[in-house]
């Protein structure tokens, strides 16, 4: 069996896959680049740069399985996959941790300008009351998306003192009661409850733009927002001209639109509360 890697993956992960089967370890190629590769391989493994559009996968003629090291499977066409009779398959609890730590870790440093006060100590400043920030403790967090990572993150927000509420179609009111959350069955009754938002929801037709200028005005005046899961899940531009009205107090951003272009980013240049990774 061959197997190509277009993407850098973990070492380990490397050396099991190679115990079993003849293996190519390529950088990220171009949509063409690509199609004059894929036909001699049995599988290919990827994580978010590499797109496998439809074209690719009807150049794959040997091709049999498409894994995807992480969770999401946007970058992958599925549909033509499952026409070409290709399996594909991800690794869900891959980066669970990381991303629900790294979410906290936003939202904190969000919260407590971290970012700003800590370029302004270094250039030897001493703004303190500039810095000022605001405590999550008795705030209310809002969770879209229950799953492995927005549970995580919810206990931890509990464990901060801090009340969560969730908004996710496929779980049930009786598992986030017990959870020790509030459940909402739309998100018209979701927006105007959180003081904080966190997004865990994979990338689809469903949840693109799915917050954007007009349900921004749903939230609460002063609501910050986060995004660990995917770009594109806020509108960047109606994110940017939320905060530089004051609708939104601040953002903590790890994924965008148009990765890894990130000057394409509308909210690098914006001036408010702003954390981006």
């Amino acid at each position: 069996m061959k197997v190509l890697v277009t993407d850098k993956i973990n070492e380990s992960a490397g050396k099991i896959i190679e115990s079993v089967a003849q293996v190519d370890f390529l950088p990220t190629m171009s949509e063409d680049e690509l199609v004059q590769k894929i036909g001699e391989y049995d599988a290919l493994m990827i994580r978010s740069q590499t797109k496998v559009t439809p074209k690719i996968i009807e150049a794959g003629k040997n091709l049999k399985i498409i894994g995807r090291a992480g969770v999401g499977v946007d970058n992958i066409d599925l549909e033509s996959a499952t026409q070409n009779g290709i399996i594909v398959v991800n690794s869900p609890d891959g980066n669970t941790m990381a991303a629900s730590e790294h979410t906290i870790a936003l939202m904190l440093a969000m919260a407590r300008n971290i970012v700003p006060a800590g370029a302004s100590t270094k250039e030897g400043k001493w703004e303190r009351s500039k810095f000022v920030g605001t405590e999550l403790y008795k705030k209310t967090l809002g969770i879209i998306g229950f799953g492995k990572i927005g549970t995580h993150v919810g206990e931890v927000a509990l464990a901060l003192g801090m009340k969560v509420v969730v908004y996710d179609p496929f779980t049930s009111r009786e598992v986030v009661e017990k959870f020790g959350g509030e459940y909402v069955e739309t998100l018209d009754e979701f927006w105007g409850k959180p003081d904080f938002i966190t997004v865990h929801v994979p990338k689809t037709k469903d949840t693109l733009n799915m917050i954007n200028k007009d349900t921004i005005a749903k939230m609460k005046k002063g609501v910050r927002l986060v995004n660990c899961a995917r770009g594109g899940i806020i509108n960047e531009t109606d994110l940017k001209d939320a905060i530089n009205s004051g609708i939104v107090a601040g953002c903590a951003v790890d994924v965008y639109e148009n990765e890894p272009n990130i000057t394409e980013c509308p909210l690098i240049n914006c001036e408010g509360n702003v954390v981006l990774t």
